[in-house]
């Protein structure tokens, strides 16, 4: 629990940058990245995102590579399945599974590299964001988006109190062990059911306690955030807009889903 997102995003020093610049970054590649005809405009995507995630905003590469590995499995799975079956063309390999015939065919291949492609920098976008931006300024830009202040409240209060009843869960569980409350298959089981159970009665008392302590502060509906004004600076906006345009350029040429 040491390891979450927003601690990496606390430290990185690109959370003093301005957050609507990262927002309109980060909404600029996943749109591209998910309307490409090839695989090169997404992975120019997903290597902009990296560099930017790990060298400027100062994010541990065996961390960052830690977190890409997850939903990379999700993503070579369907890859694959998308390979073997489906596409049509010249046959590029193929075996036998079970006496099942089996072959990669070139639009199969095609088809796979793109989704593939598409995941990838549409995991590094949304990485970017997450380790570069800490939610509670994210929750402000929401907040002066014009979004309806109970979803953005409501929000808020969920992502606060999911660590504080994640944490209560690890420190019920801790004692459950030192007292060999998960010795074997029944005792494991009844522990869980415990762990549950007591989980349930405390979340509801704690939020009856939120709920006093807010009125007795005189809570009229209305969480007061404060943004800081960080104006982009020349240098930065050079930096996107030679993102932009490079993106832009190599989207044009593989229109046709292969580099002119």
């Amino acid at each position: 629990m040491t390891n979450i997102l927003d601690d990496y995003a606390l430290m990185s020093p690109l959370r003093y940058r301005n957050n609507y610049l990262k927002l309109t970054i980060v909404a600029f590649g996943l749109l591209a990245g998910v309307s490409a005809y090839s695989p090169v405009p997404p992975f120019f995507i997903a290597l902009c995102m990296s560099f930017a995630t790990v060298f400027l905003g100062k994010t541990p590469l065996r961390f960052y590579l830690k977190l890409l590995l997850a939903p990379m499995g999700f993503a070579v799975v369907g890859v694959l399945i998308i390979a073997f079956f489906s596409g049509m063309g010249a046959e590029l390999y193929s075996f036998r599974l079970a006496g099942y015939p089996l072959a990669v065919r070139t639009d199969g291949l095609e088809l796979a590299m793109l989704v593939l492609s598409r995941s990838v920098s549409g995991m590094c976008c949304l990485y970017f964001l997450a380790l570069t931006t800490p939610m509670i300024e994210l929750f402000s830009v929401l907040k002066k988006s014009r979004l309806p202040e109970s979803v953005v409240e409501l929000s808020m209060l969920i992502y606060r109190y999911i660590f504080v009843f994640l944490d209560m869960a690890v420190q019920i569980k801790f004692a459950q062990t030192v007292r060999l409350g998960y010795g074997d298959f029944k005792k494991s089981f009844r522990s869980f059911g415990m762990l549950g159970s007591t989980l349930f009665i405390r979340s509801w008392d704690q939020g009856e306690k939120l709920f006093v302590s807010m009125n007795s502060r005189c809570y009229d509906g209305k969480m007061t955030m404060f943004e800081t004004r960080r104006p982009v600076k020349p240098p930065e906006l050079l930096l996107t807009s030679a993102y932009f345009l490079s993106t832009l350029t190599l989207f044009y040429l593989t229109r046709g889903g292969s580099i002119i």
